[in-house]
């Protein structure tokens, strides 16, 4: 059955005023050239995170170039593992002479849920190369098992069925 229901495209205007208001305040603190220090610092990112699974564990890459390593936390509090850093503006250059900031500059937070497979003592982290890569063994009793099929029994098996003594 469908259901038909009645457009008013006015409802939605309060909700893309506000999204162009936080666009044009983005773009004027982040790219102005007079743009304040305290401003560049301001916009939150999260970095980019690939997740993926086998038999063993889990693994999550994170991008966080430019971030040193001790400016870096991994935490596992429960059955959640946070992940916070900051990428700090470098103080060498003056900002007055940044005609365009593309990068973001601030602190970042990034949660995950585990599954009740992972298990907590098991986690290590490595960082390199810009990549901080977050390991997460499985339990034991995760794990899949494989098990062997027994060719000699289905031969029995087989052998009772056309009648003759195994």
């Amino acid at each position: 059955m469908t259901l038909m229901t009645r457009w008013e495209p006015f409802r939605e205007l309060p909700g893309l005023h506000e999204h162009l208001n936080r666009m044009n305040r983005l773009f004027r603190e982040s790219y102005s050239p007079e743009a304040s220090e305290e401003a560049l610092m301001t916009t939150s990112f999260a970095p980019p995170v690939d997740i993926y699974e086998d038999e063993h564990a889990i693994t999550l890459k994170m991008e966080v170039p430019g971030i040193d390593e001790k400016d870096i936390d991994v935490r596992i509090d429960g059955n959640t593992l946070s992940v916070r850093g900051e990428r700090k503006l470098e103080k060498d250059e003056k900002e007055e002479n940044y005609r365009r900031i593309e990068r973001q500059y601030g602190s970042f937070t990034r949660s995950f849920t585990l599954p009740s497979s992972v298990d907590p003592t098991q986690v290590s982290a490595y960082y390199e190369q810009g990549v901080l890569k977050v390991n997460l063994a499985k339990k034991a009793e995760a794990k899949p098992k494989q098990i062997k099929i027994n060719v000699g029994g289905q031969k029995a098996i087989e052998a009772k069925v056309h009648g003759k003594a195994a």
